[in-house]
């Protein structure tokens, strides 16, 4: 496909690294040193202008290419190019769009500008959040098939009972359907084998259905309750967002924010939230606050550096506190994820990312692709694909131990079409309206049958 990207910022980058791997990209920014960057890195076509310009479109051939993604920091800025596109006769266009207001209109958006599709980082994060903190054991967790079976990130922690198993014992002695697709490792991606041994400090990736993973994390004597009381540093929109999602889901949310007037407009707002004036980085206030007694704690505000203090600070007042830190840039997310600082960090560039490449993936189903969903996983080195089995195909009903997959691939879970969940063992098969988790490194698969030799 040809794709035109507007912005080079943190969401702009790694949009253009996943898809300048199979497509044909052109990125367009105002900042040449930020053109220059990407066009160096990857293989990239760049245009150095105002994305929403006419002029700098027609030299970018928009008018050749498919699809249109808007990721600058204006929400304006986005909202023209789009619209520039459609006149230019690109069928598919994508906007960030960040303003409450604007979010109010996104129906006129689509139906009269032809936005194919918008998204809001702060609500799309908060729903990631809010995704956590109802299985506080995952330090991330993605769903597929509606939510049947789920995909959870957990670190093993020092003196785990799975430490020194080998993965082909874990059933037998653990007596729950899980299943462990991935591990990450010292810098090291690994799609296990049956005769693969865990340690402590891996981050293991689980799939299996929300009942049994709640069960695992039962047996191990480690599990979490989803939580009841929150506390939340940072009155931004994210803020705004996660605490409304979360009263919505009766939890108490208690919001701190050094500045009186964001905390005035966010009382306002959210009426049944308790905001407090202070400064959430004090250790002391947060011991007042009842931090020892607060299921979870959220850090938002503006500073990444800021976050991770609070959080760790966080950490050390309660123990048992699920804690969750929002950091957006990659080299201190990378650092607190390689150092397990925190228990989950978000960020809102990886998120908007990986919702516009479900898009794409999308896309391509019209073009005979069968993906349902998309998630990466393992620092994005990883894919985990839903593909449904659609139509009659040599390997349906064939035994699993019995079908040549290529290597590096796992079929993490199958969803028959009455809802069943199946974690796959060697004498199971795949029936038509199947869905199937297929876990991979290669990022090429488009279709049930690539997975065969």
């Amino acid at each position: 496909m040809r794709i035109i990207i507007v912005g080079a910022g943190k969401v702009g980058l790694a949009l253009t690294q996943h898809l300048s791997v199979k497509n044909q990209v052109t990125v367009i920014d105002q900042n040449p040193q930020l053109i220059d960057n990407i066009i160096n890195i990857h293989d990239v076509m760049g245009v150095c202008g105002n994305g929403a310009s006419y002029e700098v479109q027609k030299e970018a051939e928009t008018d050749k290419a498919e699809l249109l993604i808007a990721t600058t920091s204006s929400d304006e800025t986005n909202i023209v190019a789009c619209l520039v596109a459609k006149k230019l006769g690109v069928q598919h266009t994508i906007a960030r769009i960040r303003n409450p207001e604007y979010e109010k209109q996104l129906r006129f958006m689509r139906e009269e500008l032809g936005l194919s599709m918008s998204i809001n980082p702060e609500k799309a994060t908060a729903r990631e959040i809010a995704r956590v903190l109802r299985f506080p054991n995952a330090m991330k967790l993605e769903s597929f098939s509606k939510g049947r079976l789920e995909l959870v990130e957990y670190r093993l922690p020092e003196g785990s009972a799975l430490h020194g198993m080998q993965l082909s014992d874990l059933y037998r002695n653990i007596r729950v359907r899980v299943l462990i697709c991935a591990v990450a490792r010292k810098g090291e991606t690994i799609i296990p084998s049956g005769d693969f041994v865990l340690q402590s400090g891996d981050k293991i990736y689980l799939t299996s259905s929300p009942a049994q993973l709640e069960q695992f994390f039962r047996h191990l004597g480690v599990f979490r309750k989803r939580a009841t009381s929150v506390m939340i540093v940072g009155a931004s929109k994210m803020c705004y967002y996660l605490a409304q999602e979360l009263i919505e889901m009766g939890m108490a949310v208690k919001i701190i924010d050094r500045d009186e007037q964001r905390c005035v407009r966010m009382s306002e707002q959210l009426p049944r939230a308790l905001v407090i004036v202070g400064d959430g980085t004090d250790s002391e206030l947060l011991h007042e606050e009842g931090i020892g007694q607060t299921d979870a704690f959220v850090a938002l505000t503006g500073m990444d550096e800021a976050n991770i203090l609070m959080s760790m600070s966080a950490s050390r007042l309660a123990g048992e506190c699920k804690v969750v830190a929002k950091i957006n840039r990659r080299s201190l997310l990378e650092l607190v994820a390689a150092e397990s600082m925190i228990d989950s960090v978000v960020s809102a560039g990886a998120v908007t990312a990986e919702l516009i490449l479900q898009y794409v993936r999308a896309m391509q189903n019209a073009t005979g692709s069968q993906i349902k969903t998309l998630h990466h996983i393992v620092d994005e080195t990883v894919e985990a694909l839903e593909f449904g089995v659609t139509t009659p195909a040599p390997y349906i009903g064939v035994p699993l131990k019995d079908l040549k997959l290529k290597s590096g691939i796992l079929l993490a879970g199958i969803v028959r079409q009455n809802g069943q969940i199946i974690i796959p063992s060697g004498d199971d098969v795949l029936n038509l309206h199947d869905d199937v988790i297929v876990v991979t490194k290669d990022t090429s698969l488009r279709d049930i049958g690539d997975i065969l030799q």
